[in-house]
């Protein structure tokens, strides 16, 4: 199956990173059709250790404002949506439901933390790069960022969970003068890759 340009182009050659955001609100309907794309990119083992917050009023912006580096904090409190990808580090306790193939699977964790560590942020990080794809694919923009401070938002969303979190992404219609012009360059195929 090949996808056509247009639909390349909205998720790739077009997408762009959004800094500034219209005042528009982003419906509970969009973000429930937003994870119900995204939960089905797949992970090892179907896993799945990819947890979402999404921030959109005024109480969970006012607690996620303290964790907000000074470049990420205007822009992250004009977002109509800000998202916390975080990871589910007992990830492995949902795979009797999640990797019914393999009854034991969850033995594989429980045995060898540092495969259960790696697991829950590799794939984590994964489906938070399917959440980015299927926002542009629901109509939403973006705008991923890392510049916060982990520990205070672990405190302030996670200390009854245990969840952590990884990074954030803003979501709903960019302004377009948000965006840094022109495009930043990238690597050429020979520079990013090799032929083995």
């Amino acid at each position: 199956m090949t996808i056509d340009d247009a639909t390349i182009d909205a998720l790739f050659r077009e997408a762009r990173n959004n800094n500034k955001w219209k005042d528009e609100p982003v419906s509970d309907e969009t973000l429930h059709e937003l994870y119900n794309i995204l939960k089905f990119g797949p992970t090892s083992a179907n896993a799945s250790p990819a947890r979402f917050v999404f921030v959109r009023t005024k109480e969970g912006k006012d607690r996620l404002a303290p964790a907000l580096s000074s470049g990420n904090r205007d822009k992250t409190l004009a977002a109509p949506v800000t998202a916390i990808v975080a990871y589910d580090p007992k990830f492995y306790e949902k795979l009797p439901q999640l990797f019914p193939a393999n009854p034991d699977a969850a033995k594989w964790f429980t045995s060898n933390d540092s495969l259960a560590a790696t697991t829950a942020f590799r794939n984590g990080t994964l489906q938070g790069a399917y959440l980015m794809i299927a926002a542009h694919l629901v109509g939403l923009d973006v705008g991923g960022m890392s510049g916060f401070d982990n520990a205070k938002v672990d405190a302030e969303f996670f200390a009854y969970n245990g969840w952590r979190s990884n990074f954030l992404v803003n979501l709903g219609h960019g302004d377009p003068e948000g965006v840094i012009q022109p495009r930043p360059p990238r690597l050429d195929f020979d520079e990013a890759c090799q032929l083995a």
